[in-house]
């Protein structure tokens, strides 16, 4: 074993590293020729001609499809995602409850929700809705829509938080109840800060499937991104361009999306170094003896 070599991996040798470049040249090869030949049969059909682009440059087209459609997917994926990550860090805190009923209950009603398919929901609840007239006529796609996604994704976010609080060492569990803290201050100041940024690439991973899904509203008739895009297509004879164009801004709104939550992983891991995200135990003042549970911070 080389010095380089880490505890699960032998560095590679001269020849490992060759058949990686190798392997490395040839998928570059093969996305190469892939992309000249998709760009090839698309020029072939004519999709890449100035009369099909040309209605992306007309502000009438943003104004009265594309726009509207982007506002639509942005305020059902913002309302999703905070709701999502609401309900998820309860359920997630639930299943680790030390009374059995309450984390069999909050278990019970995380598997179902993973279970359901969000586009079953969603046709499901909106049907339920215009039935019983629970929301205005206006409202009941958005809330079919974001009422769905919260439900799924708060369990998959559930599942996410409980996993990153049962990868904290038990250590600390100990030595806060040692210095006196509550169940709910444990929770809050040490635990879950931790298992959040540690589970934050988790996390981001399922808000852009969020933003993603916002897309399925189109079964329900809801102004979203994709369907004002296949509108677009339909009115300018221009579907292929208009569905990359939707695609483009699909794109740039996960990138987006992303570096947002990795400039917020690294301040929250920056803070953390230096103490401020989560509460050190020396900051605890504590005036009675353990367990008396009189905090200073």
């Amino acid at each position: 074993m080389s010095a380089s070599a880490s505890v699960l991996f032998d560095a590679p040798g001269p020849q490992a590293r060759f058949r990686h470049r190798l392997y490395s040249v040839l998928v570059v090869i093969a996305l190469v020729v892939g992309g000249w030949w998709l760009f090839n049969a698309f020029a072939e059909k004519d999709q890449f001609t100035a009369e099909k682009w040309k209605p992306f440059l007309e502000a009438d087209v943003w104004k009265t499809y594309l726009l509207p459609g982007l506002e639509g997917t942005l305020v059902a994926a913002a309302i999703s995602i905070v709701f999502a990550v609401l309900f998820g860090m309860i359920f997630g805190i639930l299943r680790l409850s030390e009374h059995r009923w309450v984390r069999w209950t909050a278990g019970a009603i995380v598997e179902l929700a993973r279970a359901i398919p969000v586009l079953i929901l969603m046709i499901f609840l909106f049907a339920v809705f215009g039935s019983y007239k629970i929301f205005p006529s206006d409202q009941l796609a958005l809330a079919a829509v974001v009422i769905a996604l919260v439900i799924y994704n708060a369990s998959v976010i559930a599942e996410i938080v409980r996993a990153g609080i049962r990868s904290l060492p038990k250590g600390q569990s100990e030595a806060a109840v040692a210095l006196g803290l509550r169940k709910n201050q444990l929770m809050r100041l040490i635990l879950l800060p931790q298992a959040i940024t540690a589970m934050l690439p988790a996390l981001v991973s399922q808000m852009v499937v969020v933003l993603k899904d916002t897309a399925l509203g189109y079964q329900i008739t809801y102004v979203e991104l994709v369907r004002s895009g296949q509108q677009v297509g339909a009115s300018q004879q221009n579907t292929i361009p208009a569905l990359m164009v939707v695609a483009l801004i699909m794109i740039a709104l996960n990138l987006a999306l992303t570096f947002l939550a990795t400039t917020l992983e690294k301040r929250l891991r920056g803070r953390r170094k230096k103490g401020t995200a989560v509460v050190a135990a020396d900051s605890i003042v504590t005036d009675g003896a353990p367990g008396v549970d009189i905090t200073k911070t």
